[in-house]
């Protein structure tokens, strides 16, 4: 990403004294870069938000052992270098939100990279939220689900009526979450999932949150198993999965 492309960013932001930084976060020199210029210009640290990942997918792709190690190391080395390069600058009252994903917990095929980093970073999160304790400093971490970001297209009625919140995710709702994990002093140590409760739900034909017949899925008939008085049928829909807009 040019530098050019994120500075007019500042432009947009109340107040003086802003700084605004680009770097490749899987190069240890960039990141040590930013952390001098950081403390340089501010002297201490009140807030930490880790957001950086990328994708190389995962073994059905061929995601090699180079790719796999480059997403971990703007997904989960990066954040533990910041937080090492600023443990003596943080405030006392310092908030630290890594952004996860619930790819942590529930995956599809071939994101082997990407899950295996925020997976990572979820335990990142706890075990320093204990290490850094001593020094007043809180970790905490978000895991989205599906967030329309507006990079993929126009989005069905089908993928806000399979959210039990009944819409998909808007980068604004992962916002309050990380304001609201910095402002309260007491949470510590967790995971908050903002995803429309997808993970929560369980989902069976006919059943809450299915799809209604007649829509988007390929309906495939499952029979087998008969008994002596009857046999099982039922019908298995497919709930629209589109990959390139559930980014979290």
């Amino acid at each position: 990403m040019k530098h050019e492309e994120t500075a007019f960013l500042l432009e947009e932001l109340p107040g003086e004294g802003h700084l605004c930084m680009t770097g490749n976060a899987g190069v240890e020199e960039d990141v040590r870069s930013f952390a001098e210029k950081v403390l340089e210009c501010f002297g201490r640290v009140d807030v930490l938000i880790n957001n950086a990942c990328i994708t190389h997918r995962g073994i059905l792709s061929g995601c090699s052992f180079k790719e796999f190690n480059e997403v971990l190391r703007v997904g989960v080395s990066a954040p533990y270098l910041l937080n090492l390069l600023f443990r003596d600058h943080f405030s006392r009252g310092a908030s630290i939100v890594n952004i996860a994903s619930t790819r942590a917990s529930m995956s599809r095929k071939d994101t082997e990279s990407y899950s295996a980093a925020k997976g990572a970073l979820t335990s990142l999160t706890h075990a320093l939220s204990m290490s850094l304790s001593p020094f007043g400093v809180r970790v905490n971490s978000v895991s989205p689900g599906w967030i329309d970001t507006g990079l993929f297209g126009v989005l069905y009625p089908e993928d806000a009526f399979q959210h039990p919140s009944g819409r998909v995710g808007s980068p604004e709702d992962i916002v309050k979450a990380v304001f609201f994990l910095c402002g309260s002093s007491f949470v510590n140590a967790e995971n908050l999932v903002i995803d429309g409760g997808m993970s929560r739900m369980m989902v069976y034909h006919g059943d809450e949150g299915g799809i209604p017949p007649g829509t988007v899925g390929q309906r495939l008939l499952l029979m087998g198993l008969r008994f002596r008085h009857a046999f099982l049928c039922s019908c298995f829909k497919q709930v629209p999965c589109r990959p390139d807009a559930y980014y979290a």
